[in-house]
């Protein structure tokens, strides 16, 4: 049975200290804030990137070095027979792209996987790849059955602010002070290639209760058959909120959603640079478990 290593980035949500109790690699996503680069876990903080952003500072995401990865690769092969590297969705990032034209020199001995998610649904795909090496499937069987669920996922987002959006140039100026002083709320679907607008809400609570309705009915839905076997795991995601709104909110999920526990995970900062403070996301992915 080949013992296999499991690395994935910090898009997934998972912290550094999470990443350990797992004994999963974690890559930290690189950033650059006014022209200095800081590392997502590592010396940029949830609480740092927000106040960067806050002071209006120029922040902008990159992708993980050719090099750090490479050496990274070497590294792990050296108490490893082989490595499944999980990064963000191919869909979003060039990063996906990179690793795997990369990983063709190892002869099949490095997998990159490009299951299509980020966030807590990618974190969920981790929690898998975890488990199917523990069942004993080599890292390209690992590849080819977490490429093989990939897109059974769902997770949807709202913002406390239009400010960053529009920053983003996702939403006009206009539709920016005019959401602002109706005290609109998007919910966004985060697909495996876009942030896509599917309602807009007049306040917080009325966002919320969308975005479970809209969960409610993929899992009715789309989701139905993993969801009657047991194969779907709701998580939750957020940024820059108080303990006790995360509390609420995962409260909330449990209740309308009927469901005893969820995983949590704060929203990655690449996506956290166009949303802002204060936003809270609602997923569910295929679970091995």
């Amino acid at each position: 049975m080949a013992d296999v290593a499991i690395m994935t980035d910090s898009n997934s949500g998972m912290t550094q200290e999470r990443a350990k109790e797992l004994g999963v690699e974690l890559i930290a996503m690189p950033f650059l804030v006014n022209d200095h680069v800081y590392f997502e876990g590592i010396d940029l903080s949830q609480e740092q990137f927000f106040r960067y952003l806050q002071e209006g500072a120029e922040v902008s995401t990159s992708q993980p070095a050719p090099g750090v990865l490479v050496d990274t690769w070497k590294r792990l092969l050296q108490t490893h027979d082989e490595v499944v590297y999980i990064p963000m969705s191919g869909g979003l990032s060039n990063s996906c792209m990179t690793a795997l034209a990369l990983s063709q020199e190892y002869d099949g001995k490095v997998q990159v996987v490009d299951n299509k998610r980020i966030s807590v649904p990618q974190y969920q795909s981790v929690l898998d790849a975890l488990l199917l090496a523990e069942r004993g499937l080599d890292a390209a069987n690992i590849k080819k059955e977490l490429e093989r669920t990939a897109e059974i996922f769902s997770i949807y987002v709202t913002v406390d602010t239009l400010k960053y959006l529009k920053k983003g140039g996702r939403i006009s100026g206009t539709a920016a002070v005019l959401g602002t002083m109706l005290n609109v709320k998007p919910v966004l679907w985060l697909g495996a290639d876009q942030l896509e607008a599917v309602s807009k809400c007049r306040g917080m609570k009325a966002a919320r209760r969308t975005m479970l309705e809209l969960m409610k009915k993929d899992l009715e839905g789309r989701l139905k058959p993993w969801y009657d076997q047991g194969r779907i795991r709701l998580m939750t995601a957020y940024t820059n909120v108080s303990e006790e709104q995360i509390a609420q909110w995962n409260q909330e999920v449990k209740d309308v959603l009927g469901v005893s526990e969820v995983e949590t995970a704060p929203l990655t900062l690449s996506i956290s640079c166009h949303l802002g403070p204060g936003a809270l996301a609602v997923g569910a992915a295929y679970a091995e478990s």
